[in-house]
């Protein structure tokens, strides 16, 4: 993940909301939903005195906003970066589904706690949610759109084709989570068939004409 605005202004003010904000995601991976933790608890867990979470946010709904927003940002980033390479759109695919597995298996506390809040967070932190995976499916649909195999699919059908993607990508995002740690193969197997996945996807849209 990268450094917040904050932390680069100020390094110790940055460590104090960098460790609220692990405590939280330390908390919901023992099982713990974000919902159900207190202020102070998170507090406790980081090392400050409760006075000290104000400083950073003024409620939980705020740092829990603070690590959806962290959860996607830098990952649209990366794979916005992927697909704009200028290589045959098989090696895309691949590339692609390579940087998603590679992402969140190293930030699966963010994914985990996505994945537990997307249903039973707050109501602000539920929609944070939605709208960011919107924005993923509308930036993957604008990216589509470069591709010469999909320049003569309408705007309408791509954004459809996107969110099959993306509803493919949550499901993949499960099936990462529970991989166990340093199982190469199991994880190749699942590079390999999200890949056949996505390309069925794209088959199927450029079969596909809207009435």
């Amino acid at each position: 993940m990268e450094p917040s605005t904050e932390t680069r202004r100020d390094p110790r003010r940055g460590r104090t909301r960098r460790a609220l904000m692990d405590a939280a995601l330390e908390l919901v991976e023992k099982k713990d939903n974000f919902t159900a933790l207190s202020l102070r608890l998170v507090a406790r867990k980081a090392g400050v005195v409760p006075t000290a979470f104000y400083r950073h946010f003024p409620d939980m709904d705020s740092l829990g906003l603070a690590l959806v927003d962290e959860s996607f940002r830098t990952l649209r980033q990366l794979m916005r970066e992927v697909r704009s390479t200028s290589v045959p759109v098989k090696q895309v695919m691949r590339q692609s589904m390579e940087t998603y597995v590679a992402y969140v298996r190293a930030n699966a506390r963010h994914f985990q706690f996505v994945a537990k809040e997307r249903f039973s967070g707050s109501q602000a932190i539920r929609t944070a949610i939605r709208q960011e995976i919107r924005l993923f499916t509308s930036e993957l649909a604008t990216d589509l759109s470069r591709f010469p195999m999909l320049n003569q699919v309408s705007a309408e059908d791509l954004q459809m084709m996107a969110g099959l993607v993306v509803n493919n990508m949550t499901s993949l995002t499960e099936q990462i989570l529970d991989l166990p740690a340093g199982d190469a193969e199991e994880e190749q197997f699942l590079i390999r068939t999200a890949e056949k996945q996505l390309r069925v996807i794209i088959l199927g849209a450029l079969a596909w004409r809207s009435k």
